[in-house]
This record gives C-alpha cells, sequence and structure tokens, in this order.
C-alpha cells in the first residue's frame, strides 16, 4: 500500500453532507496551517445556511447544495477529492478511492451519512427518496402520474405527502398515528385537516440555488431508482449524493397530472406485503384479488391489512440505514445495536484516530437524561462541528468537554406548514409509567403538550407559533419544581414568561 500513497493529509474527512462540511469548517478555522482533505463522491456539497441560534440549544438554519469550490476557496488549506471511498486502512491510516487513489491521514473522520432503506431492490417502479437527484426524479415521474402509494412515517414522507398536488396519495403507515417519530396521537390528529385544507400560498420563491446534474444517457444506468447502492455496475461503493435539506421541496414543482388540489387516502397499521407489476397480478394464483382494474396501473402494492392498490409508482421513505459498508471490511470498527458506527463523548470510533459523525455513527456514550439521537440535520451539523473541535484539540492536547448541545434534544421544524419545537423527552421517550401530560390545543392554531416527570418539566412539542420555547427550554434545563402551577402551567390567560424570567 504505501508505494501508492499520493499524499498524506493531517485531516481527512469523507462525506460532503452537513456533518462532513460542517466538521471540515471547524478544523480549517481551529487549525488553519493544517492540510485538510474532504472526500466526497457527488461535485457538490451540502452548506449550512442563514444560521439563527435561537435560543441556548434551539436553532434554525438553511441547508442549500454548492459546488465544493466554494469550501475551496474560502480554505486555502483544504483538497477536496471527488470520488467515492472504495476501503479503509486503519492499520496503515490510509483510504482508496473508487478511481484507485490512496490518501494517508493522521486523523480520519467518517461523515458518510444513511442510505435509504429501500422496500425492495431494483425494482423500477420503488423511488428512495433521500438526495437532489432523486427528488428530481421524483419531479418527472410525479408529472406523469394519477395516483402513487407512499409508504414511510419519518420527516420526509409526511413533507412529501404534504406538498404533492394534482395526484391521489395513498400513503401506508406503520402505526397508529402519522409522524409518530416527532409527535404524539393528538399532535397528528391536530395536523390532519391541514393535509384536506386547501394550502396556503406559498411564500416568496426559494433562496436556495439549485445545482442540477447532468442528465443522463438514454439507457444508461440511472442512480436514483432502487439500484443506487447495488454493485452490479461495477462501480465503488454507493455514489449516493448527500441527503435532502429541510425545505428540499421548495423549488421544485410537486405536481401531477389530476385536477385536483390534494387527495390523501391514509392506511394506518400496515406495511408493504408484497409488490408487482400487473402481469403478475393476471398469472398470480391469488384470483381473490380485486380484478376489475387489472392492467391499467403499472404497479400493484399489497399491503398486510389486506388491501391492494394499483398505482403509478410507489415511493419508499421509510428511513435511513447508516452507510458503513466501505468502511468495515478488514478492520475492527465496533457497530451499536442499529448499525451505527459506535462513538464515544469524543466522538472517536474504536480505531485509533478515526472519528464519526452524523447519520453514519450512534452516540454511545451515558446520554444527558433530557437528550436522545435522532438522524436530524441539527444533529449532524451538531456533531460535525464538535467532532472537529474533538480532532483539534487532540492534536493540539487540550483538554475538551462534552459539548452543551447534548445536554437538551431539540429541534425546530416545519410540518404542514405549521412551525414544530421538540424539546427533550417531547414524547416521554423512556419516562416509563410515572410522568404526566398537560395540553393545549386550539383547532387550526396551536398545540402545546408538556411532560412532566416528578413535577418537572422534561420535554415539549409546541406545534403553531406559541413563542414558548425559550421559556420551556429554560423551565427544562433549570429543573424547576411546577408542582405549585399545576394545570396553570398551560392557561392561555396567563403570560407564563412573566413568571419564569
Amino acid at each position: 500500500m504505501a508505494d501508492k500513497k499520493e499524499k498524506r493529509f493531517r485531516f481527512v474527512i469523507v462525506g460532503g453532507g452537513i456533518a462532513g462540511v460542517t466538521c471540515v469548517e471547524q478544523l480549517s478555522s481551529q487549525i488553519p496551517s493544517a492540510d485538510v482533505a474532504l472526500i466526497t463522491a457527488g461535485p457538490h456539497i451540502k452548506a449550512v445556511t442563514n444560521y439563527k441560534q435561537v435560543s441556548k440549544t434551539l436553532e434554525e438554519f438553511d441547508v442549500e447544495e454548492r459546488p465544493s469550490s466554494v469550501l475551496e476557496e474560502k480554505f486555502p488549506n483544504l483538497t477536496v477529492i471527488h470520488s467515492a471511498v472504495k476501503s479503509l486502512h486503519t492499520q496503515s491510516h490510509s483510504v482508496e478511492t473508487a478511481d484507485g487513489r490512496v490518501f494517508g491521514y493522521e486523523k480520519l473522520c467518517i461523515c458518510s451519512g444513511g442510505r435509504p432503506k429501500l422496500l425492495t431492490q431494483d425494482n423500477p417502479y420503488v423511488l428512495g427518496i433521500r438526495d437532489t437527484d432523486s427528488a428530481q426524479e421524483f419531479q418527472k415521474r410525479l408529472s406523469k402520474a394519477k395516483r402513487i402509494v407512499v409508504v414511510g412515517n419519518g420527516g420526509i414522507a409526511l413533507e412529501l405527502v404534504y406538498e404533492v398536488e394534482g395526484c391521489e396519495v395513498i400513503w401506508a403507515v406503520k402505526d397508529k398515528a402519522i409522524g409518530n417519530t416527532f409527535f404524539d396521537a393528538g399532535a397528528a390528529q391536530f395536523l390532519i385537516p391541514a393535509l384536506v385544507a386547501d394550502k396556503p400560498e406559498s411564500a416568496a420563491p426559494c433562496k436556495r440555488t439549485r445545482y442540477t446534474t447532468e442528465e443522463p444517457a438514454p439507457g444508461a444506468s440511472q442512480t436514483f431508482t432502487a439500484d443506487r447502492n447495488s454493485r452490479r455496475h461495477g462501480s465503488g461503493p454507493t455514489e449516493a449524493g448527500s441527503a435532502l435539506g429541510p425545505d428540499w421541496h421548495e423549488g421544485i414543482v410537486l405536481r401531477g397530472t389530476e385536477q385536483v388540489s390534494r387527495r390523501v387516502l391514509l392506511e394506518y397499521q400496515c406495511e408493504v406485503e408484497k409488490i408487482f407489476t400487473s402481469e403478475e397480478l393476471l398469472n398470480s394464483p391469488q384470483q381473490t384479488l380485486r380484478l376489475e382494474n387489472v392492467g391499467s396501473w403499472p404497479v400493484y402494492i399489497q399491503l398486510t391489512n389486506g388491501k391492494t392498490f394499483g398505482c403509478d409508482f410507489v415511493v419508499s421513505a421509510t428511513g435511513v440505514v447508516p452507510n458503513t459498508e466501505p468502511f468495515l471490511s478488514g478492520n475492527n470498527f465496533a457497530l451499536a445495536d442499529d448499525g451505527g458506527l459506535h462513538i464515544d463523548d469524543h466522538m472517536m470510533t474504536s480505531e485509533p484516530d478515526v472519528y464519526a459523525a452524523g447519520d453514519v455513527c450512534t452516540a454511545c456514550w451515558e446520554h444527558s437524561p433530557l437528550w436522545q439521537q435522532m438522524r436530524l440535520w441539527t444533529q449532524a451539523r451538531q456533531m460535525g462541528w464538535y467532532a472537529g473541535r474533538c480532532m483539534a484539540a487532540h492534536v493540539l492536547s487540550e483538554p475538551i468537554e462534552l459539548d452543551f448541545c447534548f445536554e437538551l434534544f431539540s429541534h425546530i421544524t416545519k410540518f404542514f406548514n405549521y412551525k414544530v419545537v421538540l424539546l427533550g423527552k417531547f414524547n416521554g421517550q423512556g419516562l416509563g409509567p410515572d410522568h404526566e401530560l398537560l395540553l393545549r390545543c386550539t383547532k387550526g392554531q396551536e398545540y402545546v403538550k408538556v411532560v412532566l416527570s416528578g413535577g418537572r418539566m422534561v420535554g415539549a412539542v409546541l406545534i403553531g407559533e406559541t413563542d414558548l420555547e425559550e421559556t420551556f427550554e429554560n423551565l427544562i434545563l433549570n429543573k424547576m419544581d411546577l408542582t405549585p402551577y399545576g394545570e396553570e402551567l398551560l392557561n392561555p390567560d396567563i403570560d407564563i414568561e412573566d413568571y419564569f424570567d
């Protein structure tokens, strides 16, 4: 190996998503003289823009795709290497890229993200949405579609179902309520009417610049369908782009061929039993399936609740799995139960000098009682930033403490055009039976839920313009005993901020 090394860098970061780019920025500003390399498969990187610290732990930002040259211009010490990673050799401290080059490193940070958990591999009618290439393909297919089936209950499924117009959507959710990773059934009920109401006219056009990748030649293998991660083209491991921005659907027209504005049919507590084409349906022994509309749809999906729907295509939005594949062979990485790289409170994996941040890793230190890992944009940014700080501190032999952002879980997002703020154990995660909930709900306006344990606030869900996030964050962090306030805590006639300034 040693004779093939092109160059040795002090720091090598793999992955041009939010975690990787934030790590590069942090390292480059901490040690401006160090050689840093960013290895990324796509021509564009994801940059955090319009960053705003809303409160102690809450932050808001946009995510933009930018050419990687933007980063190189900003940091003269940075080299961007455009290729996928083929293999990692932790003993010789070197990385081999898919185009056969080998780079040495002193410290390495793996920020390769997650890849979509697809319902089925290699089915041309199943589209996984994770990055901008697949979003563009989705838009193209949707423009010819009358009906699609969306499978999944995470953030992308929620946004997709709300944004699609002019096309019937059948939404298969494995849980009893929509969005259960983010909120409880009560909040889901609060949001459902927004699915049938007319959407507000969209505000100003999207300020994000888009760089489109070139259209593949006719007949060439496309990277966005279910075979995005398969090996049969003989290319290196996953060439997938990085994940979408939090408002990825801005600036893309998500419109089908039908005249209706929105028609969403929800199927709860079911998963996909089987996906088949109209030919397979005709030849199937199960003539019990309703056959009156056979042949009129290119693909059929049978759900575990016994219903079968024909549609133009199926969108698989069932979450991601950590993208560890190119790094494991020949090395001894400890993996967490969810398949992520096991990292400690200095973002270090079990292999010497190898760090990880973002969706690819699993935080295995003893968490603060108010924090949990969720594979979200905010956490990718925080982890990338903290990993960069840890790498710099270790090289400079400086001590470093676990960052404050891991004290309290906090996330701010938008669903169905409502602002949504999640704090702490917002769904009572891991609290057992001894917690209580306080609720306040004004239909079509706001939904406020507080989770109390032992008289102290440990979590909250705020939907709508409640302006309570900072007050609640303080109450959670200060661990104040709220027993004396009882139900009054959410009394809309009391200005709670005045109480707790």
